[in-house]
């Protein structure tokens, strides 16, 4: 191969391109692929899959960049960095008619007219065509309208003019000069150039002051005001900074997918600003993202600015083009803002897949947790654990399970405290534990690959003595402690137990304390019920005449005192007969007489 820049090509057995490369250096780049020490496995899966290689040669850097660019979107090779942001998004349409249109399309067909775009964010699409239809009053009409249709009248006005949306152009109550010149100003507003155009209506509006013309003076001046707003709107940087464009990368966590950010700053101010999602196919760094990227988005966007800041530096060249990565000072700052708007769009398309994907979340969260503890498997099913009693009387604890970060309700338990006598939480905590992790290991049933108990060390020491010293069962066991105002603020894991780094106020943290609220509910209510159903039975055996059989039957039917306080008595003599529910009756209403 040569020793000259140019793109390479490699082929399948079936002929088709799996690969499209640059090179300044054709002979040394390709050759690389074929070196023993290549560390990157999906790089040899490539190269095992070449069978023939073809190449382009050209005269600079700047060719061999636009070539392989051209070659990516006209053969889609399979193993390329992948462009994500296709026609998702809409862009703005002028057309090529005598008297053109604009608005918003996702279909691109440059036969129809010019394209401006995409737009990443709808809203600011929307107050752009606003902006225009407001200064401009452009037609929204779709009557294939000519010069020679208007001459000879073949036209009528709609509403849209006599709302003061539309000059109608289509019975010449605004010329065809007139309306094209309106067309190029707000194209050159879509272009960025909005500076330009306010310092023309201002001019233009002074003329027809001096010519004693204050109606067109006064209509100028409400679109130049209204222009003012919309560019106030913008990032303003420095009156000194002009015509650069910004690029940075921000990677997501798996590494796979990549969010460059453009920025284009004209007259001190930011006036084009997109991201672009990229797919990795080969490990690529950000350096040779960028390389494939920023030739293909300036030529999208029609820039040509001669200063371009990166983040990182670029082994490409291009033509009267000078690549900046700045320490300090403005550019910095437009740097730091072009990172913020990549991170911000990279959290944005999460939450887009996630509220279409909820398991994209879940399983998110659960390689979050994986990774802040070390563990070995991905905790996908959880087990909590809490007790509830008061002054060591109706002793219960509660078991809730999480699948997948879902409650799991049907595998929820309730436990009554056997053994212990007294107000114990850490002898009640080892029953509960062992009765339970006891039965799953002698039935075989799938143990749990985190245990959360809701408590400091004290309690993660109770479950590991039963766990790992009586059982030998091998499940990590996590911690949920507590602050002096009774604030869960602390995740601890390990023995000894150590705090792990998360915030309180991140989204994992807070589906850890939904799991601690989860238990406390369950083993709070499990308590309140028994405790009421032993209230009730010791008031039933108060009463006379209410034998056993009839006290059984009342506690299955209304479980508490309260619900059985609000039965009227035609209801109670319905069920136990006349003697026995006066005598209940009067007995459970005494004190309101």
């Amino acid at each position: 191969m040569p020793d000259l820049p140019g793109s390479y090509q490699f082929w399948d057995e079936n002929g088709i391109i799996i690969y499209v490369g640059k090179a300044k250096n054709l002979k040394n780049r390709v050759s690389t692929y074929f070196h023993k020490e290549v560390d990157r496995f999906k790089t040899k899966v490539l190269v095992s899959k070449i069978r023939n290689i073809t190449y382009t040669v050209v005269k600079t850097e700047e060719d061999a960049l636009l070539l392989e660019n051209s070659l990516i979107k006209k053969y889609k090779p399979k193993y390329n960095v992948l462009l994500k942001d296709g026609k998702t998004y809409p862009s703005i349409c002028v057309t090529n008619e005598p008297f053109p249109r604009i608005f918003k399309t996702r279909t691109i067909n440059k036969k129809w007219g010019t394209y401006y775009g995409p737009y990443s964010h709808i809203s600011t699409m929307y107050g752009l065509l606003e902006l225009l239809n407001k200064l401009y009053r452009i037609r929204t009409c779709r009557m294939p309208m000519t010069e020679a249709g208007v001459k000879d009248e073949k036209y009528k006005t709609c509403l849209e003019y006599h709302i003061k949306k539309c000059d109608a152009p289509c019975v010449g109550k605004i010329s065809r000069d007139d309306y094209i010149r309106k067309i190029k100003q707000a194209q050159e507003i879509l272009k960025g150039n909005t500076r330009q155009v306010s310092q023309q209506i201002l001019e233009e509006m002074k003329i027809c002051a001096d010519e004693l013309r204050f109606e067109e003076a006064e209509e100028l001046k409400q679109k130049y005001i209204l222009l003012n707003n919309y560019c106030a709107k913008s990032e303003i940087v420095s009156q000194t900074i002009n015509n650069i464009d910004v690029f940075s990368v921000t990677n997501d966590e798996n590494n796979k997918n990549a969010y460059i950010n453009f920025l284009h700053i004209t007259n001190g101010a930011i006036n084009q600003a997109f991201t672009f999602e990229y797919k990795r196919k080969l490990d690529e760094s950000d350096s040779e993202l960028l390389s494939l990227a920023i030739p293909e988005i300036r030529q999208r966007f029609k820039s040509n600015a001669k200063e371009i800041v990166v983040p990182v530096e670029i082994d490409w060249k291009l033509d009267n083009v000078t690549f900046i990565i700045p320490q300090k000072g403005e550019k910095k700052h437009l740097l730091e803002l072009s990172l913020l708007n990549g991170r911000q769009y990279r959290v944005d398309r999460l939450k887009q897949s996630e509220k279409l994907n909820p398991e994209q979340r879940q399983t998110r969260l659960m390689k979050e947790l994986q990774n802040a503890l070390q563990l070995r498997k991905l905790p996908m099913h959880i087990e909590c654990f809490d007790n509830s009693n008061i002054s060591g009387t109706d002793a219960v604890a509660g078991c809730v399970v999480f699948k997948n970060l879902k409650p799991s309700k049907k595998d929820y338990r309730k436990y009554n405290i056997k053994t212990v006598v007294g107000p114990d939480d850490y002898a009640s905590m080892k029953e509960v534990v062992r009765r339970r992790y006891s039965r799953m290991k002698d039935e075989g049933t799938p143990l749990p690959d985190l245990i959360i108990t809701d408590g400091g060390k004290g309690q993660m020491e109770v479950v590991r003595c039963v766990v790992e010293d009586e059982l030998h069962l091998d499940i990590p066991i996590a911690g949920l402690a507590k602050d002096n105002r009774h604030r869960t603020n602390e995740l601890l894991f390990g023995f000894p137990p150590q705090v792990i780094g998360m915030k309180t106020d991140s989204e994992l943290f807070h589906i850890l304390t939904q799991i601690q609220d989860e238990v406390h509910r369950y083993a709070i209510t499990f308590h309140r019920n028994k405790r009421s159903k032993h209230a009730l039975h010791s008031m039933l055996d108060e009463i006379p005449g209410i034998g056993p059989k009839t006290k059984n039957l009342l506690i299955s039917k209304w479980k508490s005192v309260k619900k059985l306080q609000s039965i009227d008595i035609e209801t109670l003599t319905h069920i136990i007969g006349k003697q026995k529910a006066t005598s209940l009756y009067t007995y459970l209403h005494k004190e309101d007489e």
